[in-house]
């Protein structure tokens, strides 16, 4: 009888997880905690190159720093608004005190470095259960 049950497994794609930091260490520490956690994971440098994987990859939930070349976190964060208002974002940040203008921009949640991964973690699954339940019929 397991057979049958395993046979009607309903298949799933992983969730996309985009991941916008200037600091190549933290992407690549963060894309392999992501990884492992069987997220399927982009990565970007800065504004501009967070922007167009936002359009090309389709991602289910962005986790993005404030501190970017060229175009700023809040800058990426109100064009992702206009162009994705349902995308789930979270915001990472070394600046203190900005939990409350993350919210008030439209973030999902902030988190301030050095980061709490099984916190993070549990907050990423949270938002993307919540975008998920906010999708369906």
């Amino acid at each position: 009888m397991p057979e049958v049950l395993e046979s009607h497994k309903i298949s799933r794609e992983p969730s996309r997880i985009l991941v916008v930091d200037d600091d190549a260490s933290v992407r690549e520490m963060l894309g392999r905690v992501l990884a492992g956690e069987g997220y399927a994971v982009s990565i970007a440098a800065d504004g501009e190159g967070a922007l167009a994987a936002a359009d090309r990859d389709e991602p289910d939930l962005v986790l993005l720093d404030l501190n970017l070349p060229g175009m700023s976190g809040w800058d990426v964060l109100a064009q992702l608004r206009k162009r994705k208002p349902n995308l789930p974002t979270v915001v990472i940040t070394a600046r203190a005190n900005q939990a409350a203008l993350a919210g008030a921009r439209g973030a999902s949640r902030l988190f301030e470095k050095p980061l709490d991964f099984p916190v993070l973690l549990g907050s990423l699954r949270q938002a993307l259960a919540s975008a998920a339940s906010h999708s369906t019929p």
